[in-house]
C-alpha cells in the first residue's frame, strides 16, 4: 500500500474513532440528564447504572454507526480539500477511482465490525439495556402481548389464553386444540393454566377435554389436573425487544418459531435481521457520498459540507425509521422497508460521485 493510501486510511480510522469518543459521551450525558431522577427515585445501585451505560454505549454506537462514520468522513475529507490536499493528489496523475481506494479499504474494516458488533456483541448489550430501562425505568409497563394470545404451537395444536400474567407465568381461560389434518381431534378448556415449576408441568383447573372420535365424542373433567404440553407460556408472549436480544444464529431459529406459531410480529422481527446486513452495506454508500460531496473545495468551507452531510444524514434517518416502522405495524414488506433507503442513497452516490470525477 502506497504513502496515499495509509495517510488516508489512517485519517479516516482515527477521525471516525475519535466521532465515537465524542459522541458517545455525549448521548451518555443527555441520557443521564433525562433519567437520573427516575433513577434516584427507584433506588437503582449503582453497579447497575454503571452496567447499564456500558451496554448503552454499544447499543447507542450500534444504532448509529453508519451516521458517526458518515459525519467522520465529511470533516476529515473537507479538511484536506480546504488544504488544497486532494487538488494536489489528483494533479500527480492519481485519478479519482484510485483516490477513493483507501476510503473503500477503510469502510470494509469498520464494516466489518459493524457486522460483528451486530451479530453479536449489540444483542447482549440490547438485552442488558431493555431489561434495566423495562426494570427501572419503565415500571408498570408491559413489555410483552398479555390479552387474547392466541398461537400456533406446530402444525396440529393451536393455544389460546384470554389473558396472560408473566409475573406467574399464568394463562386465563385457557384452550388447546388439536388436529390432525383439518380433522379436530380433541379440544383442551380450562379456567386457568399454570406452570409448576417443581412438578415441570402444567396445572389446570377446572379441566374439560373434548375429544372426537368416528363422530363420537367423549368428555373428560377434573378439577385440577397436572398435564405436559410442547410449549413454555414465556415462549408464547416474548418481550417487544426479544429479537435484538438474540445473535443471528439464534435470531434465525427464533423467526422460524415464531412464523410456526402465527405470531403478529414478524414484521419487526424480519426488520431487525435484514438491518444486520443493510447497516454494513450502508457504511459504503454513505462513505462514498460523504467523499463526493466533500472533496470538491467550496467557497463556504468545511461548513457548507457539513450543513450539506447533516441534512442527508437527517433524510436516511427519516427514511430508515419510517419504513421500518411500517414494516413493524403492517404487512408492508421488511425486505423493501430495510433496503429502500439504502438502495434510494445507493443511486444518489453513483450520482455524486460522477459529478465529482467530472
Amino acid at each position: 500500500m502506497k504513502i496515499l493510501d495509509w495517510y488516508i486510511l489512517k485519517r479516516y480510522l482515527l477521525t471516525f474513532l475519535m466521532m465515537l469518543l465524542l459522541f458517545v459521551p455525549i448521548g451518555i450525558t443527555v441520557d443521564l440528564a433525562e433519567k437520573v431522577g427516575k433513577m434516584l427515585e427507584n433506588n437503582v445501585p449503582l453497579s447497575e447504572a454503571v452496567f447499564y451505560y456500558l451496554n448503552f454505549t454499544v447499543y447507542f454506537a450500534n444504532l448509529l454507526f453508519p451516521l458517526f462514520l458518515f459525519l467522520s468522513v465529511i470533516w476529515f475529507t473537507s479538511k484536506l480539500a480546504n488544504n488544497t490536499e486532494i487538488v494536489a493528489f489528483l494533479s500527480s496523475g492519481v485519478s479519482f477511482s484510485r483516490f477513493l481506494r483507501p476510503y473503500l479499504i477503510g469502510a470494509t474494516i469498520v464494516a466489518s465490525f459493524a457486522m460483528f458488533l451486530g451479530m453479536y456483541l449489540a444483542p447482549i448489550a440490547s438485552q442488558g439495556f431493555n431489561e434495566f430501562k423495562f426494570k427501572y425505568l419503565k415500571k408498570g409497563k408491559s413489555v410483552q402481548q398479555t390479552r387474547d394470545v392466541y398461537q400456533q404451537i406446530n402444525d396440529n395444536d393451536y393455544i389460546y389464553v384470554s389473558n396472560f400474567i408473566p409475573s406467574t407465568s399464568t394463562g386465563m381461560h385457557f384452550t388447546y386444540e388439536h388436529f390432525e389434518g383439518n380433522e379436530l381431534k380433541y379440544k383442551i378448556f380450562a379456567d386457568n393454566i399454570r406452570y409448576i415449576e417443581k412438578d415441570s408441568a402444567y396445572r389446570l383447573t377446572n379441566y374439560l377435554k373434548r375429544s372426537f372420535e368416528n363422530g363420537v365424542e367423549t368428555i373428560e373433567t377434573d378439577k385440577r389436573k397436572l398435564m405436559s404440553f410442547p410449549f413454555e407460556l414465556e415462549d408464547l408472549t416474548p418481550v417487544e425487544y426479544a429479537a435484538e436480544t438474540k445473535s443471528y444464529g439464534e435470531l434465525l431459529d427464533f423467526i422460524a418459531a415464531e412464523k410456526r406459531r402465527g405470531s403478529p410480529n414478524i414484521g419487526r422481527y424480519e426488520v431487525v435481521k435484514l438491518k444486520k446486513w443493510s447497516l454494513p452495506v450502508s457504511i459504503f454508500i454513505l462513505t462514498i457520498i460523504a467523499v463526493a460531496v466533500s472533496s470538491i473545495k467550496r467557497r463556504g468551507g468545511m461548513g457548507v459540507n457539513l450543513a450539506f452531510g447533516i441534512a442527508i444524514a437527517m433524510i436516511y434517518v427519516f427514511f430508515d425509521k419510517v419504513f421500518g416502522v411500517m414494516a413493524e405495524q403492517s404487512d408492508f414488506s421488511a425486505v423493501v422497508a430495510v433496503w429502500f433507503p439504502n438502495v434510494i442513497f445507493g443511486i444518489l452516490a453513483v450520482y455524486l460521485l460522477q459529478n465529482a470525477k467530472r
